[in-house]
């Protein structure tokens, strides 16, 4: 089976490569010979995996899923959310998010957090959604030179380093995106 991964990270599909079975074949867009930043607009991360899905499946007429992923912190009221990527600004950068979300930390107490993945798969035609989240904490500072995105200050709870510290098999087994995949894998096997 082929399936193609709605988006340009090539961290994400690293990832996502590594826990899906021989017999999928993944596809990034770049594969596809699309070069676009692919929207999201909607105000939630069902939302966001959704239109990704729907705009590639109906584009290039393939089976495909894309996922949306926040990470959602309970002392800023679920921020930055549906926003992680761009909290800091329209510039995506991982260091301006990071620091963001320190400097608003630096007097809260209550650093517990958690990174919720959505995967909205489109194959055949038709739509489902597969879930993944990890509880932790947000660290006082960076550590780790792993990972992308928010990686360096999420702690999983039950450890003592961050998803940056971790190589990506170790994280491989606990984070978000790859509960969502499993769950998008047992789907598969029985498709």
């Amino acid at each position: 089976m082929e399936l193609v991964f709605a988006s340009s990270n090539q961290h994400k599909k690293q990832e996502i490569a590594l826990l899906l079975p021989k017999g999928i074949a993944l596809k990034g867009l770049q594969d596809m010979g699309c070069a676009e930043e692919l929207a999201e607009t909607q105000t939630t991360l069902e939302g966001n995996a959704l239109q990704k899905a729907r705009y590639i499946g109906s584009t290039y007429r393939v089976n495909c899923f894309a996922d949306d992923t926040g990470l959602e912190i309970q002392a800023l009221e679920g921020r930055p959310g549906v926003y992680s990527a761009r909290y800091a600004g329209e510039q995506k950068s991982a260091e301006d998010n990071m620091r963001k979300v320190l400097q608003e930390l630096a007097p809260i107490s209550n650093r517990k957090a958690r990174f919720r993945t959505v995967i909205a798969l489109i194959l055949d035609g038709k739509e489902q959604l597969f879930e993944g989240i990890v509880e932790g904490r947000i660290a006082a500072e960076k550590n780790g030179g792993s990972g992308f995105g928010y990686d360096p200050i999420f702690i999983p709870n039950g450890y003592s380093k961050t998803f940056a510290q971790m190589s990506i098999s170790e994280k491989n087994t606990l984070s978000h995106r790859a509960l969502a995949i499993s769950k998008l894998v047992s789907f598969l096997s029985t498709y």
